[in-house]
């Protein structure tokens, strides 16, 4: 660092009168456009660019097997063209072709892959970044709650620092492309809807998410400590993805919808009762289309 040098009196008067004139004129002097905009009789200076597009011309979508439709058209399978995202299905209206209608073809891509969890996002967006979309749809973590027990759930530190390290694979390759990041679903509301049908409640048992839905009717401390151990883990991880957007000036957060949506059976796969249906992804189209749309982002 250098060290400032001594100055009289007069001469630090009169640098702070330059910077005052300075800053009248826009800190840029005559040259600046917000003087020239100053000096042209009825003319404004143009405004600058916003910084968050709401019209995206392209989109990536990266994520888990919810954003990969699966379980959506049929057992045990990805079905991508009813993604919340990306999808063609016209009864879901998917985030793509809300925002780019016919356009959505050849110009949106679905880069997320079923069972992924928060360490497998910075791939994805590498993946994703060659594409060069002006928009990346984040929707992960729900993975890294489902494992087989709550010792076995992805430590906070560990996620922040996955989802650091993809936006930083983002930065790296596009500066300038919006990320909106959905929050992780409420996986208790999950247990408390699903736990209503006999056959999802069999289903389970097959192995789905044990760390929530393990022992569905039980209703014992030990049980209810458990449910409530990965609600809160899912809550961390939805302040993380909060905090690491909140400090990018092109990411926004959806402020909590997906996890706050108050969904029913309605909106779950009759295949496990625990994905989207084609309904459900309708939904989460609905909300990422109002988050990216929104003039403001929401907190």
């Amino acid at each position: 660092m250098r060290r400032p040098s001594r100055r009289s009196p007069v001469a630090v008067a009169v640098a702070a009168a330059v910077l005052g004139a300075m800053t009248l004129t826009g800190c840029g002097g005559p040259d600046h456009p917000a003087a020239r905009g100053s000096s042209a009789p009825g003319k404004q200076a143009p405004r600058p660019a916003p910084v968050w597009d709401r019209r995206p011309g392209s989109l990536a979508a990266v994520g888990d097997s919810i954003t990969r439709g699966f379980d959506a058209c049929s057992a045990l399978a990805d079905c991508p063209s009813v993604s919340w995202a990306t999808g063609s299905d016209p009864t879901v209206r998917s985030l793509a072709a809300r925002l780019l209608g016919e356009r959505a073809v050849g110009h949106s891509w679905n880069y997320a892959v079923s069972g992924a969890r928060m360490q497998d996002l910075p791939g994805q967006v590498r993946r994703a970044a060659a594409r060069r979309p002006e928009l990346v749809t984040v929707m992960a973590g729900a993975n890294d709650a489902c494992r087989s027990s709550t010792r076995a759930m992805t430590k906070v530190d560990e996620f922040r620092a996955d989802f650091e390290k993809a936006m930083q694979a983002l930065r790296e390759k596009l500066p300038r492309t919006q990320v909106y990041v959905a929050s992780v679903p409420n996986l208790k509301r999950l247990w408390f809807q699903g736990r209503t049908n006999p056959l999802g409640k069999q289903i389970w048992k097959l192995g789905i998410c044990p760390s929530m839905l393990a022992d569905a009717d039980a209703k014992d401390a030990k049980a209810t400590k458990r449910r409530a151990k990965v609600q809160e883990r899912v809550v961390a991880y939805n302040k993380v993805l909060k905090e690491v957007c909140a400090k990018d000036l092109r990411c926004r957060y959806d402020g909590g919808a997906v996890f706050d949506y108050r969904f029913t059976t309605a909106q779950l796969s009759h295949w496990d009762w625990f994905h989207p249906s084609r309904d459900g992804q309708s939904r989460l189209a609905e909300l990422a289309y109002r988050g990216v749309t929104a003039k403001e982002a929401v907190s």
